[in-house]
């Protein structure tokens, strides 16, 4: 049966001398694909078949098995991304960490996080906002969650003065020890991220230090309680810092 993806392909293993096997994220999940002979000087799929081309991957499909692939029309060549290393860096990073996610929890919500963040920064949008603002969102899919409705001590809605990535959320006045202190713009900006559409963005102003806050939280957020060591991040943390 031929069948049409869309996807984006974020690993590829040589088989044998002349073909591939490449993994394409999908509406569907993780679609594996036979490329054969892709790896040919002569083969019309080797341009095609290489990591993180993003486009229509039409396939001979069988289910839970490897299905056969017979040609490939670009979406998009991300040639923005694909000609800076440090966007390389959050693509590989992005891409692994939605796998993971869709590994343990999958939603078709995902690849729509996944494809619109991945153009946002294409198109020349801060991608460690636009990075910042997926990792918020998968927080729900890996079960761990932030609520950013109530102090995570007390249950109060009123005088939430910081955020603790210790505790696992915000912290009110009444409940305040010595916690870490945010301010007010990086408190409405961390919610901002959680709760926006990332199709809508067209444009981000916000102070660099409000944006590090957000990074670091969410840094220290994940180490705590998502139990994901990538090295794509590792990667990303040393060609950014």
């Amino acid at each position: 049966m031929l069948k049409e993806v869309e996807g984006i392909i974020i690993s590829e293993t040589n088989y044998g001398e002349t073909s591939k096997i490449i993994n394409i994220l999908t509406n569907d999940g993780i679609v594996g694909v036979m490329a054969k002979g892709s790896k040919s000087l002569k083969s019309p799929l080797r341009s095609y078949t290489q990591k993180f081309t993003y486009g229509k991957f039409y396939l001979y499909y069988k289910e839970n098995k490897l299905s056969i692939l017979k040609s490939v029309d670009i979406i998009d060549d991300l040639i923005s991304i694909k000609t800076n290393i440090e966007l390389i860096g959050y693509l590989s990073y992005i891409s692994d960490l939605i796998y993971q996610i869709m590994k343990q929890n999958y939603d078709k919500d995902l690849y729509n996080l996944y494809i619109n963040a991945i153009l946002k920064i294409n198109d020349g949008l801060n991608p460690k906002i636009i990075c910042n603002i997926v990792e918020l969102k998968g927080l729900d899919y890996l079960g761990v969650g932030i609520n950013f409705n109530t102090c995570v001590k007390c249950g109060s809605m009123k005088n939430i003065i910081t955020i603790n990535p210790d505790e696992g959320g915000y912290i009110c006045k009444n409940c305040y020890t010595n916690e870490k202190y945010h301010d007010e713009k990086t408190l409405k900006m961390l919610r901002m991220y959680y709760l926006v559409d990332i199709s809508s963005i067209s444009d981000l102003k916000i102070s660099d230090e409000v944006i590090n806050n957000i990074n670091n939280f969410i840094n220290i957020y994940y180490e705590r309680y998502t139990g994901l060591y990538l090295k794509s991040k590792k990667f990303l943390d040393a060609i950014t810092t």
